[in-house]
């Protein structure tokens, strides 16, 4: 069962929006400095976030998946008042990065401000997300979480500790984000080298 660990009930089923992650959670930070780069990620010039996104200029977003110590994963829905993905579901945290600012700078970074974690998240991957808002480089980070966590109510309206098999049922919904749907097949790709499962359910696959 889901371990809920905010306020409110699980909803059935939130609206479907569009492709790709496009916002860096706040409506000011559109007009953040990124850094622009190329197809192999390499910084090319700086533009602000607004325009890379309406230009469908490459940049840069760091992500944080939290674990807790039983390996659980911490999913969360997404605030209504969110400008992309409004109700959402998702199972990483995360935004642009600033320029001059690395994945895992930026990770960090995010990761305070939205989870009131700080923490140095270990980088796991990253990939070229073509989503039908803008593209951008997508840089995907890891944390164990054993701390109190204070989630930022502007961005985070629910959320919960799930186990890989309950957390598979969130991502095969139409309401749970596009690209982070991507970045978890991604993430299972990399087994056995990234743990996927919570010691009982690696148990159970032993028997």
């Amino acid at each position: 069962m889901v371990e809920a660990v905010g306020p409110g009930r699980l909803p059935a089923r939130a609206p479907r929006y569009g492709r790709c992650r496009a916002d860096a959670c706040h409506p000011g930070a559109m007009d953040e400095l990124v850094d622009q780069v190329d197809e192999l990620d390499r910084v090319v010039g700086v533009v602000e976030r607004g325009e890379a996104v309406r230009r469908r200029l490459l940049h840069r977003i760091a992500t944080t998946v939290c674990r807790d110590p039983d390996g659980r994963f911490l999913v969360h829905r997404r605030a209504e008042t969110m400008p992309r993905f409004p109700g959402q579901f998702d199972w990483m945290l995360g935004g642009a990065a600033g320029t001059g600012e690395s994945y895992e700078e930026a990770a960090a970074r995010e990761l305070a401000e939205e989870l009131g974690v700080r923490a140095r998240p270990r980088f796991v991957l990253k990939f070229l997300c073509r989503g039908g808002i803008s593209p951008y480089w997508l840089g995907l980070h890891e944390v164990v979480v054993t701390g109190p966590l204070r989630p930022d109510p502007e961005e985070i309206a629910w959320h919960a500790w799930a186990t890989e098999s309950e957390l598979s049922a969130f991502a095969a919904r139409d309401s749970f984000v596009p690209d982070a749907r991507e970045a978890l097949a991604r993430y299972r790709d990399l087994a056995p080298n990234t743990p996927s499962a919570s010691p009982s359910e690696a148990r159970a696959r032993r028997k």
